[in-house]
């Protein structure tokens, strides 16, 4: 609903409403989010982007995009054709698991009516991807992530242009990360190294809690590098990424053959060399190599158990898990019906006026819309119990007097800080360019704050002309 708050607040015009509807369409129909996480958990494995030039092999089967129709019940590697067969088997032998490939000439997208749109997936696999994603498939892939989706990218040595276009993995998958239209801004708080690395052992750091390293499918020491690369760590720009193996005599911000990291609602893992997750057999007249079972590494449980976690399969998930949690609501006056209380706001923000319709009820909390520089707060504290997954839900309803469609001129930011103050984790970033009638619900995980008191944070800060307004209704924070 547009309207004025107070005398400074701007009104929409009808046209300026029209354009900024259709900008903010197709913003709001990227950012509808993925389906639920559920069991089986939904892994789809990528081969549109020359997964199988050269020597390379990175298919589960040959049966596409449904393995199944190869064998329907595999018990061995060998009963599904593909270098990565190994992986598959495993995973759909636990009957926890329901698998797909992306067949080659197919796109990657999200929000669609596919059967392998990623909206119907926990997790996508780029196993060494060998061809630059589009622009509307880098687009897909952050938005699937950012809304909750899983993405285990595997690199390969700088150099390994298997199909002799110009372009290696970590070319493409650098490119994803800072050329896409949802955050180029470093999203995951790492870039892969340009180098080709011979041989090598990479060891396993010390963390008896990681879900990652000590999973349900056993616990990682080691992996291996056959000419692969490592990942420059900033968590700086990302707080979340973390190291969890390192290539001999590295450690903390370089030299990290396996890394996670989270972005939004979703989870991320990288790793440096295909070598470790080829099993040795696959189509005839390529030459493969078994690193899935070498004796010297742990990569059947490194590769399984980060899919179980990319997934939301693991208990402890991202950090917060183990144990017992009686589910809740955590957050006071979530609809913000009792008014100026428990949260912490700029005054005014909270507030039954009829200018901006609340989504239900009559109090919401009104962030900017005054067309003229300011800044608006919104915050409450609250603990999160150890033991617990934790899931933030809130409506945003955005409408704007600005007249772009490119630049964000007013933004709105959804952040974690700890007790001290300190920003543990920007959620989300929204701008006048996210304008659309009505609310939209935005949810995102906190679980891997669990055991800690956190402060959810709102902060809008408009320009100096225009104004557009940030309204947040039926907030919520579960645990469960």
């Amino acid at each position: 609903m547009l309207g004025f708050r107070r005398s400074r607040h701007r009104l929409t015009t009808a046209a300026a409403v029209f354009g900024l509807l259709v900008a903010g369409a197709a913003v709001q129909a990227a950012a509808a989010a993925p389906a639920a996480a559920a069991t089986p958990h939904r892994i789809l494995f990528d081969n549109a982007h020359a997964e199988t030039a050269g020597n390379a092999d990175w298919i589960i089967s040959t049966s596409q995009p449904d393995p199944l129709g190869q064998d329907s019940s595999p018990s061995a590697e060998t009963d599904w054709t593909g270098a990565l067969s190994s992986w598959g088997v495993a995973l759909q032998k636990t009957g926890d698991y329901s698998l797909k490939t992306l067949p080659s000439g197919s796109s990657l997208a999200y929000g669609g009516s596919t059967a392998t749109d990623l909206s119907n997936f926990d997790t996508l696999v780029l196993p060494e991807p060998n061809t630059l994603f589009t622009t509307a498939e880098k687009t897909a892939i952050m938005t699937f992530v950012k809304n909750g989706g899983g993405l285990f990218m595997v690199s390969d040595h700088t150099g390994a242009d298997r199909n002799s276009d110009g372009e290696d993995a970590v070319e493409i998958l650098n490119d994803l990360m800072t050329n896409n239209s949802v955050d180029s801004t470093d999203p995951f708080g790492f870039s892969i190294d340009t180098l080709s690395i011979s041989s090598d052992y990479p060891s396993a750091i010390s963390d008896s809690s990681n879900a990652v390293l000590h999973g349900s499918f056993g616990t990682v020491t080691k992996s291996l590098i056959a000419s692969g690369t490592t990942a420059t760590l900033k968590p700086a720009d990302n707080s979340a990424v973390k190291g969890l193996l390192y290539r001999t005599g590295y450690s903390g911000n370089t030299g990290a053959f396996f890394a996670t990291s989270t972005f939004g609602s979703g989870r991320v893992a990288f790793w440096g060399d295909s070598s470790p997750i080829d099993d040795g057999t696959g189509q005839s007249g390529n030459t493969l190599y078994d690193g899935w079972n070498d004796t010297g590494a742990t990569n059947a449980a490194l590769a399984l158990n980060a899919t179980e976690w990319l997934a939301g399969g693991s208990s402890s998930g991202g950090g917060g898990g183990g144990g017992t949690c009686t589910a809740a609501q955590l957050l006071a006056n979530p609809g913000f019906e009792s008014g100026n209380t428990s949260w912490t706001a700029t005054s005014g923000v909270i507030t039954n006026s009829s200018s901006e319709a609340a989504r239900t009820g009559s109090y919401k909390a009104w962030l900017n819309g005054y067309g003229s520089a300011n800044t608006d707060t919104l915050s409450q504290s609250v603990t999160i119990p150890s033991g617990c997954a934790a899931t933030l839900n809130f409506y945003l309803h955005v409408d704007t007097a600005e007249t772009t469609t490119s630049t964000a001129y007013d933004t709105l930011k959804a952040q974690v800080l700890n007790s001290g103050g300190t920003v543990l984790s920007t959620l989300a970033t929204y701008s006048n360019l996210n304008a659309a009638s009505g609310y939209t619900l935005r949810s995102f995980d906190l679980s891997s704050y669990a055991g800690q008191t956190v402060t959810v944070k709102f902060t809008g800060t408009e320009g100096s002309t225009l104004q557009t307004s940030f309204v947040l209704d039926d907030t919520a924070l579960n645990v469960s």
